[in-house]
């Protein structure tokens, strides 16, 4: 099961950070101006978001196994229809149909880690995390390295089905005798009843905005600089390494005390200074600033997780708390690259696009000061 973990984390990012890196090549064929880039995060993202509100009830209908096989099956569908993507259009919606598959597995995994590692939580969502992460640096490094292999740009992002392809092979085996807790029809709307539900949503959605903007434009930002394909495309996969460390690593630290507040602080002060350092001193240190917004995203997006999770006891209530606050936030992190995009329209480059998420950041730290696990009780009562 650690290992199906493994495999599924790795394959819900690499579509989405694929693309920056050879965008050039992208732009030069599609004619997609940055607008019509930004779909390619923005739309994804905001399937994720409505996706998790549905998900509960599709596991209702068609239970956990079969839901996540089928999603795995559109994600594996919209990678590999990507080798035929002959317009922007195209592409586009092949980024939606990936979004649609990764928006199902995205709610109903966190629940299903606290069905099945009920002691060891932060550290397996921490594992899960990271896995998302480090998928993300794997599919931005991969891409110029098989475009100058000769492939052209459909074809390597088409060679992103094949770890899908992987993963569900494995899910077919491994889930094969899993009973996950299907969710009340009705979880959804009790949930949905509750503030600390809509701060939670909140809290995600400002700072996964970041990792969205991130992934949209941290590579074209330094190409308009005039580094290369390859090098901007290093940076993006130092972001996602560190990501994917912080991811495991804070988690595992937090593990101790239910009150993991002092530690989502310290992800907000990694992102307040790697997102100054990108709007105000891009050429100083390139590596730390991504490397910071990294770790700072990477580890609040697990104690997010985590912090969810801790809300309610069943596995079950938890998880769909998981995934409404994952939905919720989706909803506003995919408007991440747009705003960046029209800020770079009105005022010639993505400084002020750093310094909007430098806000949004400082915003999220004031809403973790809710995060009092002796508040849970009161915010989360049993919800049914």
């Amino acid at each position: 099961m650690l290992g199906l973990v493994v495999l599924i984390g790795l394959n819900l990012r690499p579509f989405l950070a694929a693309p920056a890196p050879i965008l050039d090549d992208i732009v030069a064929e599609t004619g997609l101006g940055l607008g019509g880039v930004a779909l390619l995060t923005l739309l994804p993202m905001l399937l994720m978001g409505i996706g998790a509100f549905v998900a509960p009830g599709l596991q209702v209908r068609m239970g956990t196994r079969r839901g996540l096989l089928v999603a795995l099956v559109v994600l594996l569908a919209g990678s590999a229809l990507r080798l035929f993507a002959g317009n922007g259009l195209a592409l586009i919606a092949t980024a939606a149909l990936c979004g649609i598959g990764v928006a199902f597995i995205q709610a109903a995994f966190p629940g299903i880690i606290k069905a099945r590692f009920p002691t060891s939580v932060p550290v397996v969502t921490g594992l899960y995390s990271a896995m998302i992460m480090g998928g993300g640096a794997f599919g931005a490094r991969l891409m110029p390295v098989l475009t100058q292999a000769g492939y052209s740009w459909r074809a390597a992002l088409a060679w992103l089905a094949v770890p899908v392809a992987v993963a569900l092979a494995a899910a077919w085996c491994i889930l094969s005798d899993v009973q996950a807790s299907r969710p009340d029809a009705s979880l959804t709307r009790r949930l949905l009843q509750r503030p600390r539900t809509w701060v939670l949503m909140a809290a995600f959605g400002l700072i996964n905005a970041g990792y969205s903007s991130m992934i949209a434009w941290l590579a074209p930002y330094y190409q308009a600089q005039g580094w290369t394909s390859a090098d901007s495309s290093g940076l993006v996969a130092v972001m996602a390494i560190c990501q994917a460390i912080a991811a495991l690593g804070l988690p595992t630290l937090a593990r101790g005390n239910i009150d993991r507040r002092r530690w989502l602080w310290l992800t907000i002060a990694f992102q307040a200074i790697g997102f100054f350092g990108l709007a105000n001193l891009p050429g100083l240190a390139p590596a730390l600033w991504a490397g910071l917004c990294g770790a700072g995203l990477g580890g609040s997006f697990a104690l997010a997780i985590v912090t969810a999770l801790d809300h309610l006891p069943r596995p079950e209530q938890a998880g769909a708390l998981a995934a409404l606050m994952q939905g919720g936030g989706f909803l506003i992190a995919a408007l991440g690259p747009y705003v960046v995009a029209l800020l770079h329209d009105w005022t010639g480059g993505f400084a002020a696009g750093w310094m909007l998420h430098l806000g949004c950041v400082l915003v999220t730290a004031v809403l973790y000061l809710r995060f009092d696990p002796r508040s849970y009780p009161l915010a989360m009562p049993s919800a049914g």
